[in-house]
């Protein structure tokens, strides 16, 4: 029991452990990518049509520059949350094999918040009321990805069009829920395009191509409620959004426009232990964040996918 200590102690091995994992089934950050803020409320720009303007750039010889008139930019206001979750480990268990143990627990930790923004960020994402009226759309019978005689390129092209129409841009990302997703690779349109291909099977990485997005995800993570009923995070909708692409070694800024953020307190996540009781050690994971929707016209939902 030596080793355990009595006081909060913050773990920098476990700590950089928790920063570097990334549950691959978690697909929040890909329209919330993360962007990391000094404190833990203030205030954010909120994107227009506005926010994707081209400006008259070209000059005569002798004449003034072409200045920018600042708009009156509106902004929304976040308070982050802080989130935290500890694992037990007893002293007998320690002594076993201490470090595979408490790595572990870090990655259950970890594992348990990822999916809590998942299931933020999710609802969030799948809430008609977040979108423009332009920029929804909820299938009726005939359209849906489970109608053999449905055609579902239309309906995705027009998604593309009407964010591009509202910002300018082409939305470069495509989030789709797992049954959404099981209903399109089983249509007979979708395998029709793709018959003569190497594959001959619907994979997401062909879909990405066929759809033509620079990203596609899946949302394969489940909940499970008090009763231990086991829901999908994504149900049967698709999201469109157009989501800047990170630069290397370039951090990202909220004030560049997008869909949304997540933003994330800096040095956060950390893993910090103490002990109960003397014989019993927690494993601590806290982290501070709020998910934000910055751009609504810069995102599109297809609602309501399958019968």
């Amino acid at each position: 029991m030596g080793s355990l200590s009595t006081k909060r102690v913050v773990d920098p091995v476990l700590t950089n452990l928790a920063r570097g994992y990334h549950n691959s089934m978690m697909i929040a950050s890909a329209l919330f990518p993360f962007v990391t803020v000094q404190k833990e409320a203030g205030k954010i720009p909120l994107f227009t049509k506005e926010s994707f303007k081209i400006y008259n750039t070209e000059r005569a010889i002798r004449a003034k520059s072409n200045r920018i008139s600042p708009e009156d930019r509106s902004s929304i206001d976040f308070v982050l949350t802080e989130h935290d979750l500890e694992y037990p480990i007893d002293y007998r268990e320690e002594q076993e094999d201490a470090l595979p143990t408490k790595m572990n627990a870090t990655k259950v930790c970890v594992d348990g918040i990822a999916l809590r923004l998942e299931k933020i960020a999710a609802d969030m994402a799948q809430d008609l009321a977040n979108f423009p009226a332009g920029n929804k759309v909820t299938l009726a019978a005939g359209d849906k990805f489970t109608n053999t005689s449905s055609d579902p390129f239309p309906i995705f092209s027009d998604a593309v069009e009407a964010v591009r129409a509202s910002i300018g841009v082409r939305p470069n990302v495509c989030v789709m829920g797992a049954s959404a997703y099981a209903a399109l690779k089983e249509h007979p349109g979708v395998i029709d395009r793709i018959k003569y291909s190497q594959k001959g099977v619907i994979t997401p990485e062909l879909l990405k191509q066929l759809l033509d997005f620079e990203q596609l995800y899946i949302g394969d993570a489940v909940y499970a409620s008090d009763a231990n009923v086991f829901s999908d995070v994504w149900s049967d909708n698709v999201i469109i959004a157009y989501v800047p692409n990170a630069q290397s070694n370039i951090p990202r800024s909220y004030f560049e426009p997008a869909f949304g953020y997540t933003l994330k307190k800096k040095n956060m996540p950390v893993v910090d232990t103490y002990t109960e009781g003397g014989k019993v050690l927690m494993i601590r994971n806290t982290d501070i964040f709020v998910s934000k929707i910055v751009g609504s016209d810069a995102g599109y939902i297809i609602n309501d996918t399958n019968a």
